[in-house]
C-alpha cells in the first residue's frame, strides 16, 4: 500500500447541471453504467495504484454516498485502508459551506493531518477514466516537483472550455489560462506526441488531478483569501513553486451536465469501448449486490447494449443502450439510445397483482412502450403505450415528471407515466 499518499476526492457542488439526476443524490452518487456510481472511478483508479486511503468531500445530498460507500468499500480490520466521507460541517472556525474546491480542502485540513503522509493526491469525484497514478506520483518525485498536475492534450476546438496550461522543455507548467478564447489560443501550444499532433491536438488542459506536496498544501491552505484550485490557487503557484504538467493520453471525460453523462453512458456500449470495464488489471470496483442472473422471456433482440444483472426482460428489443440493474422491461417495448438505470429494489408477485387489480402502475417499463434518446431514472413507473422520443427537435423545459436536457429527456427518480403518455 503506497502509506506516502493521501487521496482527497472532491464531491462537487450542488451538480446543477445534471440536475435533475441531482436532485436526490450528490453528484459522485449518481449511477453510471448501469450498475456503479461515479464515485467508484476515482476510487477504484485509486485501489488499483495500490493507494488506499482515500477521503470523499461532499455537502449536497450525501445520504445515499454515505450508504453506497459504507456498504462497498470494507477493508480488513488489520489494514490501514479506509474510504471515509467528510460532509461540510460547521465549526467555530468555519461556519460556512465549501466556497470552491481549495475551501472544501481548507475546512478538512484538520482530518488530513491526522494522518501521516508526503503528498496528497487530489482528485474530482465526476470524471470517467483509468489511469495509473503512480507514474504520475513517481514522475512528481522524480521532477523535484512541489505540484504536479495531470494533463490532457486537446484540440482547438475543446480548449476553450478548459484551463490551458502552457509548458517549457522539461514539462513545467510556465504560465496558465481559465478558459482561453480562439483568438488567443496560437500562443498556448506546448510539445505534445507525435500521435496527438496528428490529432491536432496542440493545447495542454487541466483535468483537475493535482498531486501537492504535503508541506505546501499546508502552506497554500493556510490563506483564507484563496477558494478554488483551479481559478486560484495553480495560477499563483506557477509564479512561486515548480509545478510539473504529467500528460495523460488515455480516455477521459468531465461529467459535466446531461450531455457529457448521456455520451459516456451510451459510448461504453461500443464495440471496443474506449473505456474498457473488462479490463483485469483496471476493474471498476462497486457494491456487491447478491442479485440474480438477468432473466429473458419470449424473443428478445439486443444489439449493441450493456445489460446489468438482475433484470427481467419481456420479448423486447434493446438497441445502443444501457439497462441497469433489476430493470424491467414489458412485452414489444422498443428502447434505442437510452439509459435506463433500473431499480433499487423488487416489487413481489402479490404486490404486483394488488396494483394490477387497482390500476396502479408497477415499478419498471410497461408494454409496447418505445423510449429513445432518454435517462430513465431509478424506481421508475412507466405505463403501456408509452412514447419517450427525444432529439433536437425538443426544447428544454423542466417539467414535475420529467425534464428535457440537449434533446434528451430525462424522467426523474420515481416518476409514474401512465399509459400513452407521449413527449
Amino acid at each position: 500500500m503506497n502509506n506516502d499518499i493521501l487521496a482527497i476526492i472532491l464531491g462537487g457542488g450542488q451538480g446543477s447541471r445534471l440536475s435533475p439526476l441531482t436532485e436526490s443524490r450528490s453528484k459522485p452518487a449518481v449511477p453510471i453504467g448501469g450498475k456503479y456510481r461515479l464515485v467508484d472511478i476515482p476510487i477504484s483508479n485509486c485501489i488499483n495504484s495500490d493507494i488506499k486511503r482515500m477521503f470523499v468531500l461532499t455537502q449536497f445530498n450525501s445520504a445515499s454516498l454515505n450508504q453506497h460507500i459504507k456498504n462497498t468499500y470494507m477493508f480488513s480490520t488489520f489494514s490501514r485502508a479506509f474510504v471515509d466521507i467528510l460532509a461540510a460541517e460547521q465549526t467555530p472556525d468555519n461556519p460556512t459551506w465549501f466556497q470552491g474546491t481549495a475551501d472544501a480542502v481548507r475546512q478538512c485540513m484538520q482530518h488530513f493531518l491526522n494522518h501521516e503522509f508526503d503528498y496528497a493526491l487530489i482528485l474530482s469525484g465526476d470524471q470517467l477514466y483509468q489511469m495509473n497514478f503512480n507514474e504520475m506520483i513517481q514522475a512528481h518525485k522524480e521532477s523535484g516537483a512541489a505540484i504536479t498536475i495531470a494533463t490532457l492534450p486537446v484540440s482547438a476546438k475543446e480548449a476553450p472550455e478548459f484551463g490551458i496550461l502552457k509548458t517549457n522543455h522539461e514539462s513545467i507548467i510556465t504560465s496558465f489560462i481559465e478558459k482561453p478564447q480562439a483568438s488567443l489560443l496560437p500562443d498556448w501550444t506546448s510539445e505534445v506526441s507525435d500521435e496527438m499532433k496528428q490529432q491536432g491536438k496542440h493545447y495542454l488542459a487541466s483535468m483537475g488531478i493535482y498531486i501537492f506536496n504535503r508541506d505546501l498544501l499546508i502552506h497554500l491552505m493556510a490563506n483564507p483569501d484563496t477558494k478554488d484550485f483551479g481559478k486560484e490557487i495553480i495560477p499563483q503557484a506557477i509564479e512561486e513553486h515548480k509545478v510539473l504538467s504529467y500528460q495523460y493520453e488515455g480516455y477521459w471525460t468531465d461529467i459535466g451536465n446531461i450531455d457529457s453523462f448521456f455520451e459516456a453512458n451510451l459510448g461504453l456500449t461500443d464495440e471496443i469501448p474506449k473505456f474498457n470495464l473488462f479490463d483485469n488489471n483496471n476493474r471498476v470496483y462497486t457494491r456487491s449486490r447478491i442479485l440474480p442472473p438477468t432473466k429473458v422471456s419470449g424473443t428478445i433482440s439486443v444489439q449493441q447494449s450493456i445489460v446489468a444483472e438482475g433484470c427481467i426482460l419481456n420479448h423486447c428489443t434493446i438497441e445502443n443502450s444501457v439497462v441497469g440493474i433489476r430493470a424491467r422491461i414489458g412485452r414489444d417495448s422498443v428502447i434505442s439510445k437510452s439509459y435506463i438505470m433500473g431499480s433499487d429494489y423488487y416489487q413481489n408477485l402479490e404486490e404486483m397483482t394488488r396494483n394490477a387489480n387497482q390500476n396502479v402502475i408497477n415499478i419498471g417499463i410497461g408494454e409496447r412502450c418505445v423510449i429513445s434518446n432518454a435517462i430513465v431514472d431509478k424506481n421508475c413507473r412507466i405505463g403501456n403505450d408509452v412514447k419517450l422520443n427525444g432529439g433536437r427537435h425538443l426544447p428544454d423545459t423542466n417539467t414535475p415528471l420529467y425534464t428535457i436536457r440537449d434533446g434528451i429527456i430525462v424522467v426523474k427518480k420515481g416518476a409514474v407515466l401512465p399509459d400513452g403518455f407521449e413527449v
